[in-house]
Parts: structure tokens; sequence; C-alpha cells
């Protein structure tokens, strides 16, 4: 068997992609901002549509119990030094080229945990592995489909966690999509001013809690969270959103940089309609390509529709709260022309003040699609036992993250048995 050049998901990649399980390996970019500033925890914020002053200004942070400007959820995509060693033996090399070549790589969900908030000036440190890999018949393809999911652990300099990411992608046979059909019904919206002035009227509706605290005692189930809207998404959209993320681990860039990607990776670029070599990534932008892979129009990145359930929900617990975990899958594309309404509600309240709250949450377009949906936990201050207490990694998250910051120099296959995790 080889390795498919044409879209095609092979028995071999799918070994391969299982035999990754566990294994950090180095991410070929530099990250986007290598040492968080104010200015770049302000830029994603701006990206993400969030003007929380905690996010944007160091004097109001340092009236807040983090004294100082603190980062948003997700600002983590951004950042992360990797002090992995590259592969220096073939078979390691081998193992990790080039796997589901040609197929269409979609976003499904991510799993976050927060355990402390990043502030400028702090590095962060990383490492990213694969978690897990799951293979299905896929609905939308009409093929074969593999589910990778990657943990992504960010750690400050003490190896103490920060916070983990886990994020699912669908490989899905490209051809499949057209045949299936599965979207040609959806046509891109069209919006009539008595439309666009209800999405004003929803952002100017927008209710921040800041400073005034959300009390553990005053929340009880069946409590709905402020909405916040988002849209209708544009191009601009998406370039803000790079202004404040960079380019996502796909290692591309504009004029020398592209032609530098393209000799690393060709298979990431193909010709348009006048022969130039575009990136695939396209798809965010270019809704003609999307329409030629039976997409009705270009569609948003689902990082972007996660940093919105973050803002609903930092929002919501206001500057004293903080959010221990975040739990979304991605259920259909918010293609460019769509509004998305994010919404939660309170499911649960722990039995005490040190219990999280759990909350169900969505993200719904103007068509009634919930197209984001899933949990979140978060903890809240209480007027009888005070202040949050932040959450505790377990034993083996911070026996990885001392791993991620010890992790100067040697093979990574001889660093994991070494410390018994391979």
């Amino acid at each position: 068997m080889t390795t498919s050049t044409t879209g095609q998901i092979t028995d071999e990649d799918i070994e391969r992609a299982r035999a990754q399980i566990g294994i950090p390996v180095r991410q070929r970019d530099i990250p986007w901002n290598k040492l968080p500033q104010s200015d770049s925890i302000s830029h994603f914020a701006f990206g993400c549509g969030d003007d929380n002053p905690l996010f944007h200004d160091p004097d109001y942070g340092r009236t807040t119990r983090w004294h100082g400007q603190i980062a948003p959820p997700t600002y983590p995509i951004t950042t992360g030094l990797d002090q992995t060693p590259a592969f220096d033996d073939d078979a390691s090399k081998k193992l990790f080229r080039g796997l589901f070549r040609g197929t269409g790589k979609y976003y499904s969900g991510v799993k976050w945990t927060w355990y402390q908030p990043i502030y400028a000036g702090n590095a962060v440190y990383s490492e990213v592995y694969t978690l897990d890999v799951q293979v299905k018949e896929s609905s939308f393809s009409g093929g074969r489909s593999v589910k990778e999911t990657y943990r992504h652990l960010y750690v400050d300099a003490a190896g103490r966690p920060i916070a983990t990411r886990d994020e699912s992608y669908i490989n899905a046979e490209r051809s499949g999509s057209k045949k299936a059909g599965k979207l040609r019904d959806i046509e891109r919206k069209r919006w009539t001013p008595e439309e666009l002035d209800e999405v004003e009227a929803a952002y100017e509706a927008e209710l921040r809690r800041g400073a005034e605290p959300n009390w553990w005692e005053d929340v009880s189930a069946d409590t709905e969270l402020p909405s916040v809207m988002k849209g209708p998404l544009g191009v601009v959209d998406i370039v803000s959103m790079h202004m404040g993320w960079g380019w996502g681990g796909y290692g591309i860039g504009p004029l020398k940089y592209a032609h530098q990607a393209r000799q690393r990776m060709p298979a990431f670029y193909e010709p348009d309609e006048y022969g130039m070599p575009e990136v695939v990534q396209r798809l965010h932008w270019d809704s003609a390509r999307a329409r030629e892979l039976g997409i009705p129009a270009a569609y948003d990145y689902g990082q972007m529709r996660a940093a919105w359930v973050s803002h609903l929900l930092t929002n919501w617990i206001g500057d004293d709260g903080w959010i221990v975990e975040m739990d979304l899958t991605m259920r259909g594309f918010n293609y460019h022309g769509d509004t998305h309404l994010c919404t939660g509600r309170v499911i649960e309240r722990g039995p005490t003040p040190s219990d999280p709250v759990t909350l169900e949450v969505a993200a719904t377009s103007q068509r009634g699609e919930a197209t984001t949906r899933g949990t979140a936990k978060v903890l809240l201050p209480s007027r009888t036992l005070g202040a949050v207490v932040l959450p505790e990694p377990d034993d083996d998250l911070r026996r990885r993250g001392a791993q991620v910051v010890s992790r100067i120099g040697g093979k990574v296959g001889e660093t994991l048995r070494h410390n018994g995790m391979a």
C-alpha cells in the first residue's frame, strides 16, 4: 500500500496516525506571538470581536483580582514556545510524513481546560501530540473519514499547566463532498435592511458583567445567559482573526514566505482557474473555490466559534469568575453572510460554592441551525466563601508539563521512554 495523493484515505495512513498517539511532534512554525504582550493580547481579543476591557486595558486589569490585563481564554492558540526536538531518525520522520494527502481536513470540535491566566511578558511553553484516532463513515463526504484529536498542552516557565486544548479534525475524502450533495439546497443569506436592524439591536443589547460579581448564591438551574451576537460573517472578520491569531500553524505566508512554503509542502497549494498556486486553506475566504467542492460559500474557522462561545462565558461570569472547561462540537458550517447568536443556560449548580456551575452552550445561525453545541463549567465567587480558587491539574498533567520545559535537547523517543510516557 502507498500513501494516497489523490484525496483517498488509505489503511496505511490510518495505521500511521494511530502509531503517533502520545508522541510529541515539533511544530514547524514559530508561534505568532513568541512572548505574550499587551498589544498582542488586545489584537487577539479584537479579532474575536470582544471589547472586554479586561483583555485590552492594563489599567483596568489592575483594578481586578488579576492585578493586570489578562488574555482571552482561547489566546493560547497564538502562542506557545515548542522545545520538542526535531526527529533525527528515518523511522520517526517516515512515521510523521504527510498523512491523508489531498483529503479535506475539517475542524470538528474542541475541549479546553484552563488552570491559570496568561499575562503580558510571561512566556508560555507548549507541546502537541495525537490524543486519539477514530475511523468512521462520513455523512458529509459520502466516503470514509478519520477523526484525529490533538492535545495542545500549555505551561508556564516552571512547567505548571496553563491550559489544555484537545482539538479534533475530520479528514474526509474531498471527491465525496460534491457527490454527496448534502449541502446543495443551502444558499448564502441575502439580508434586508430590516433584518440587519435586528442584528444591530442584538449587538446593542449585549451585556457584560465586568466588575459586578456574579455570585454563586444568585445562580440556579435554568438561569439563561445574556446572548452574544456574531456576524454577518465576512472577509474582514476572517482577516481580523488572522491579525490576532496568525496563520494557525499552517506554515504559510506572503510573497517569499509563500515561495518557501510551496517548496516545503507543495501539496498544500493548488492552481486556481488562472493557474496561480493558492493554498487549499482559501476555502475560508474564496467562495468560488468552496462552491467547486459542493460547499455553498466560504466559511469560518472553528477556532473563531470557540472564541465566540468563550466571549459569551466571560461576559457572564464577570471579572471575578473563571472558566474551568469548555467542550464544543462543530455540527455545521458558518458561511460568509451568516450570523450566529451565542447562548447558554445553567443546567446544574454544584452543591457548594467550590464546585463548578455546569452550562449548556450553543451558537445558532439565522437559519435556526445550532452549528455549535457543547457544555462548559465555570467557577463563581461566593458571598460566604469569597474569591474563586483556581482549579488544580492532576499529577499526570503536572508531570508532563515539567517535561515540556525540561526538554532542551535529545531525541523525542528517548525522552518519552526515559519518563515512562511511551
